[in-house]
């Protein structure tokens, strides 16, 4: 433990860069303060060791498991992807935005790409936050009706709008909407490399960019190619 106390804040930003994220999240200065252990930025910031300790050792224990989501119950599929993706984009949405903005702040005047990345990520913040209430107010429930009325072999009522397949076209296109917004960002970026020099916030932001477009990539995947097909033909099959 004295050896980790011992270690400084830019030590473990310049290892891992989604470090960044723990000591954003404990207050912690990782930018311009990174020079200084973890035992005295605790002590700076008020922070408590152990608990930063914990949060850091736990970046690099996250499961990397394939796991076999067309066999998976559609309706836990869903709670899946509420669970695990619409959390994760509820959660690393402020994050996400507060980077950008700081980096487009302070280093806009030498990197102009940085202020529309800012501009581009905020509206896939507006977009992805308004995409997943529609789901989880209209979309899912209806789809979990279905499985509930199939299961006990009785009929549905038609929904007020028509038929699944509209809402699911209505999520497809914004689906494609967020993924150019990225694709842009990705382009602008030079697909997340930070400039030579960059400070840590730079990196973090990059970082961030890359690993929230991971996230939504499994996230489209798991909609489009898996649970809106298989609604679309659970209608199908309750209809007749």
């Amino acid at each position: 433990m004295d050896t980790l106390q011992e270690k400084t804040v830019a030590d473990f930003v310049t290892a891992n860069i989604k470090t960044a994220d723990v000591f954003k999240k404990h207050g912690i200065d990782f930018c311009c303060g990174g020079g200084i252990t973890l035992s005295k930025a605790c002590d700076k910031y008020n922070a408590d060791f152990d608990s930063l300790i914990n949060d850091l050792m736990a970046i690099n224990e996250t499961p990397n498991k394939a796991y076999d989501y067309n066999s998976w119950d559609l309706e836990f599929l869903i709670d899946h992807i509420v669970n695990v993706h619409h959390s994760y984009v509820e959660e690393n949405i402020p994050l996400l935005l507060q980077y950008a903005q700081r980096v487009a702040q302070v280093h806009g005047t030498h990197y102009e790409e940085v202020v529309t990345i800012h501009r581009l990520a905020t509206e896939v913040a507006n977009e992805l936050t308004t995409h997943m209430k529609k789901e989880e107010i209209i979309l899912f429930p209806f789809i979990k009706k279905m499985i509930k009325a199939s299961k006990k072999g009785e009929s549905l009522t038609p929904p007020a709008f028509g038929t699944v397949n509209n809402p699911i076209a209505m999520m497809e296109e914004e689906h494609e909407t967020a993924g150019e917004l990225l694709r842009q960002i990705a382009n602008l970026s030079n697909n997340y490399t930070p400039p030579q020099g960059a400070c840590n916030t730079f990196k973090a932001l990059y970082a961030k960019l890359d690993e929230f477009e991971q996230d939504l990539h499994q996230h489209v995947h798991l909609e489009n190619n898996i649970l809106f097909p298989k609604a679309k033909q659970l209608e199908k099959t309750i209809a007749s």
